[in-house]
Formats: structure tokens, sequence, C-alpha cells
């Protein structure tokens, strides 16, 4: 007879699911038909011409070039794309001049490392250039290369500008397209907020809602920098977000009524988003009831604002603020940037890092005879991007998704021979990988194994022999980034993100305090509470990902995230205030706002000095009918989470 086993035996613990799970995304289209066609044109080329090894390379290029598409507005594409590929060449022509200079190499090679490292904390940008600086001086310095030595900078680069322009091909027809999509988006998700509005599903709606506006922003300011602030229709777009300031505002003085708004509300605001979408500047008739109090006036007053402001063509660009701040000159963010990189001890630390593990991959193949050996070194290249998740994740899902993607290429190694065939089976790989990119980085792992196989074959014309140098490669390296890129680095083993969410905390005591000063400007409020809300984004991203990883990580992650929830509560709760305030509610004395201050900065000490939870006080009171008493709930709520159980 057979013992059952316990189901908790049988069961996958939890962060191994969170792992394995993929991300619900709608397919790319336009995206998977630029990478079959960015990759297997250069192969084609190649093999007309009789040199298929030039094809490879410039395809290998084209293949950086597809997983950097990601951007949404056409010149945000170009620095997405076109930047990479610059420092990508000059890493593969490091590596081209190391090539067989045995310890000088491994040098080069970990010196290029901890500069890729350490500006891969710039910004997203940054991060994909530092990204292909290293991963193209791996393959120089490990590859012989056919052709001088710059050829291969040459042919690499033109693959991903073939990328960049067929990218490109729309601009002329949707230019300035995604940034208006991107603004009606926000207006859509305020509006499903609205309609939330004293129900279980605003929390969660709020949270799209602040995903939503960091795009708009986002992109709107990026494409106005290159503009100057002289575009009018920039200008407009930017009026039409500040707009809806006012609504988001609102929103959590109407969810603390606790009854929905009319349906008539949301419907307005879906309305004016169409208008955006569109850029109508007709007449909009709102039909909105009465309103009955002080939120639904503080609602009716906003969206009647935003709907002349949506139909308004002409907006003064010295009348329209940048709530987040203009971007500053180029030549002064990048002072600023490389001034950030030397003094921040967090680039330091993880360029030493990551330079460790890359020394470790390249003197371990210098002295070890392994096959295809840089293929040790551009795994750990990959997994060792904590800005891209948890390195022990990508290390799990590296190993995992390289063995799936195995299985496909020891097919296509096996039955398709090489030459001509290599382009229809190319035609059909490359748009896997736009296709199964966003689902996460296990499958993304998967799709691109078997396309950099096919196109090592090329080069080497190896076939299956290179199945199982690529296997050992790949666990070696993920073995390699495991132990010195996680386990040896103490901060591993604790919540990364502790003092930047006592850090929040510490601003959000700020923010409570200016809000109810007496020389409060709404515009400053507004950037103070968007910072904010930017802030706990980021943190409950990180936190997110720290559930990925087992415990202590996983564990301590899962015990803190209710209070980055409670944290954006308390912003909602002082916003919500503030709007009541203005419509008609006594203000609260400043002993009051003193109180739940300091209230707040204890807290924010507590954080920065334990990542585990820890007593404290929780008895906050003050004036029956306060318009604080909401905020003084959430900030006890806040406190008492931190409280073991």
């Amino acid at each position: 007879m057979f013992r059952q086993l316990p189901i908790s035996r049988l069961t996958p613990p939890d962060w191994l699911v969170r792992n394995l799970k993929p991300q619900p995304a709608p397919v790319p289209w336009a995206a998977v038909a630029r990478a079959a066609i960015s990759m297997s044109l250069p192969l084609t080329i190649g093999l007309a011409a009789g040199q298929p090894a030039y094809g490879a390379l410039a395809s290998m290029g084209a293949l950086t070039g597809v997983i950097g598409d990601t951007a949404d507005a056409y010149r945000m594409r170009i620095l997405n794309i076109a930047v990479p590929q610059l420092f990508g060449a000059i890493g593969v022509t490091i590596g081209t001049l190391v090539f067989g200079h045995g310890w000088v190499t491994v040098g080069a090679v970990t010196a290029v490392a901890l500069l890729s490292g350490m500006i891969s904390s710039i910004g997203a940008v940054a991060s994909v250039s530092g990204l292909l600086l290293l991963l193209y001086c791996v393959i120089g310095a490990g590859l012989p290369l056919p052709g001088e030595w710059w050829l291969t900078p040459v042919l690499m680069s033109s693959g991903g500008l073939l990328v960049l322009a067929l990218t490109l091909l729309a601009w002329p027809l949707r230019s300035g397209v995604p940034e208006r999509d991107a603004v009606a988006a926000s207006y859509r998700t305020v509006a499903d907020l609205l309609a939330a509005s004293g129900t279980a599903k605003y929390d969660d709606l709020r949270l799209a809602v602040t995903q939503s506006f960091n795009k708009s922003y986002d992109l709107v300011l990026a494409r106005r920098a290159f503009h100057h602030g002289r575009s009018p229709e920039l200008v407009r777009l930017l009026a039409q977000l500040n707009a809806v300031t006012p609504l988001v505002e609102a929103a959590p003085a109407a969810h603390q009524y606790g009854k929905p708004l009319p349906t008539e509300v949301p419907a307005a605001l879906r309305h004016l988003a169409e208008a955006v979408e569109t850029g109508y500047s007709g007449p909009i008739g709102l039909k909105l009831p009465v309103p009955e109090n002080e939120t639904a006036r503080a609602v009716d007053h906003a969206l009647r604002h935003a709907a002349v402001v949506v139909t308004h063509q002409a907006a003064d660009a010295r009348s329209v603020d940048d709530p987040l701040g203009r971007p500053a000159a180029l030549h002064m963010r990048a002072f600023r940037a490389a001034r950030n990189v030397v003094l921040s001890g967090a680039s330091w630390r993880y360029g030493l890092r990551l330079a460790l593990c890359i020394g470790i991959a390249q003197a371990l193949v210098s002295i070890v005879p392994v096959p295809r050996s840089y293929w040790v070194a551009l795994t750990v290249t990959f997994v060792m991007k904590p800005d891209f998740g948890s390195v022990f994740s990508r290390a799990l899902l590296r190993a995992l998704g390289t063995v799936a993607g195995l299985v496909v290429a020891a097919g296509v190694l096996t039955v398709v021979p090489l030459g001509w065939w290599d382009v229809p089976v190319m035609c059909v790989l490359a748009p896997l990988i736009p296709a199964f990119t966003p689902r996460g980085y296990g499958y993304q792992t998967a799709a691109v194994t078997p396309v950099i196989l096919l196109l090592s074959d090329v080069l080497n014309h190896q076939g299956t022999a290179l199945l199982v140098p690529r296997l050992v490669d790949s666990l070696m390296a993920c073995a390699i980034a495991i132990v010195a890129g996680y386990l040896l680095w103490p901060e591993s083993w604790h919540t990364r993100v502790g003092d930047r969410l006592a850090h929040a905390v510490a601003d959000t005591a700020g923010y409570v305090e200016y809000a109810f000063g007496d020389n409060a400007d709404s515009a400053t409020r507004a950037r103070m509470r968007r910072g904010l809300y930017r802030d706990l984004s980021v943190i409950r991203t990180e936190f997110q990902r720290a559930l990925t990883e087992p415990p202590p990580n996983g564990r301590r992650a899962a015990a803190w995230l209710p209070l980055v929830v409670a944290v954006e509560r308390i912003v909602d709760a002082t916003t919500a205030a503030g709007v009541r305030i203005r419509h008609g509610a006594a203000r609260p004395s400043s002993g009051e706002v003193s109180q739940v201050t300091l209230q707040l900065r204890e807290l924010s000490e507590g954080l920065r000095k334990t990542d585990v939870l820890f007593e404290v006080r929780t008895d906050l009171t003050g004036p029956s009918g306060s318009v604080l008493e909401p905020l003084r709930q959430e900030v006890a709520a806040a406190r008492a989470i931190t409280s073991p159980h």
C-alpha cells in the first residue's frame, strides 16, 4: 500500500510558484514582425554574399536591438536602441583587442564589468548600455571573430540599427500618438478609480493610476526635453495631464465618504479621455448631478476644470508647470549622472559584485579548458542584473529557461541543415523573443537560447555538439552568480528596500506637515504627492521582486509589504483631508498635525534600525470629528503592522 504524502510536501513553495508563473501580457505584434525581419534579413544577405558569418554577427546585433525595443515613444526608442549599440561597439572593440592575451584579457574584461555595473545605476537606458558594453566585450574577448578588428562592431551595430530603422518607419504617421494614448489612458484609469470609490477594488486601482501617471509623465516630459518646451502639442498634453491631478486628489476623499459616486462622473471622464486621444477640442456637454456634499463638490469642480483644459486648444507654455520638475539640460543631467555614479556607494557595490563574478568566470575558463568558454561570462552578465529582478530568481530562471531552450535547439540543429534553411527557421524563432519576453525572464531565456545556438552554429559549424557545453556553461555561470553575486553579500540576506521605505515614511511625514501648513502651495503639494506615489510604486516593485526569493528574504518581504500599502493609504488620507479643508471643512490645529508627523518619524527611525517587526505605540488620539481622524486611523494601522502578532 502506498503511503499518501501530506499536501504540504507536494505543493511547491510560494517563492518558486511566483518565479514560474507567467506574467499576463498582450502579444506585441509589431515587435514580433520587426524581430522576424531584422534577424532574418542580415542572415539572408550574408548567405547571398557568400559570408554567412558576417550575416550571423549582424543578426546578433539585431537580437540585442529586439530585446531593447521596449519604449512607446519614438524618441525614447532612439535612446533605448541607438545609445546601447554605441556602447556595445565600444565593448566588442575592447574585447577584440585583448583577445588571446591570457590574464590581460581577464583583467580587461573584469575592468569593463566594473564600469558596466557602475553606469547601470544611472537609469534604464544606461542599464541596457552597460549590459551591452560588457556583453559585447565578453564576445570579442572569447570568440575568434572574422575580418578586421573594426568589422565586427560595424556588423553588430548595423544589426541593432536595422531594428531601430524598422521601428521608426511609422514615426511620420504616428508622431505624438504614443504620448496622447498614454495621457488618455491616465484619464481612463482615474475614471476607473472614481468608479471604485467606496469599494474594495480602490487600492488596486490606485496603484494602476500611479503606474499610468508615471508612464505618461515620463513620455511627455522626455519628448518635451527634445523640444525644449516649445512644442504647442506637448504643452497642451502636459496641461491635460496636470488637469486630471485635482481629480486624483479628490478620489481619496470620495473613497473615504464610503459611497460610490454617481455613474455620470466616471462616464464624463472617459468621454474626456476620448477627446484627449483624438485631439478633439470642440464643446463637451457634461451631464453631471448636483453635488450634495463637500467631497462631491471637489469632484465636480475638478472634473469641470479638466473639461475646460481638454477642450482649450492654445495652452501657454509659461502657465504649465511640470509636477515633477522640468528636465534639466542634457549636459547638466550627464554631469549629475556621472557625479552620482562616482560618489554612490550603491553603484560601487554593484560594480564590484559584477566585476567579482565576471573575474571569477574569466579566470575559471582560463584555468580549466571549457569549450565555448565565453558563454560562462555571457550568462553571468545576463543574470547579474538586479535592476531587472532578483539575482537569485534570474539564476534559477536562466537555468530552467536554458534547459527548455536547448530542447528546441536540439531539434533545430538536428533537423535543419546549414545554409538557406536557417533563414525560414530564424523567421519562426526570432518572433518568439518579443512574444515571450513580457511573460518573464525564464520564458525570454527559453526563446533566446535556440536563436543564439543557431547563430553560433553558423559561426562555428558545430551542430549538436554545442548543446552540452551550453548547458554546462550556463549552470556554471548560474552557480557563480548565486555564490559570488548573492550569497557572499550580506545585503542579499536582508530586505534591501528597508532604508528606502523608511525614507518614504519620513517624506510622508514632511508631506503631512507641509499639506496642513499655513503657506502650502498647491503646485508644491502636488509635486510632493506625485513624488511620494512614484517612490512607493518603486518600493512596491522591489518588494514584489523580493517575494520571489527563498526564505528569509521572501518571508521578510511578505511581512513588510502591507506597510507599503499602509503608507500609500496615509498619503491618500492626507490628500483627502486637504481636499475637504479646501471645500469647507475646519482646519486642524498645529498640535494635531505635529502629533501625526511625530508618529510617522518615529516609525521611520524604527525601520532604519531593524529589518524585523518591532513593537510600537499605536495610541493616537485627537478631537472627535476632526478632519484628521481618518489620517490618525491610517497612521495607527501602519504602526500596528510593525508590531509582531
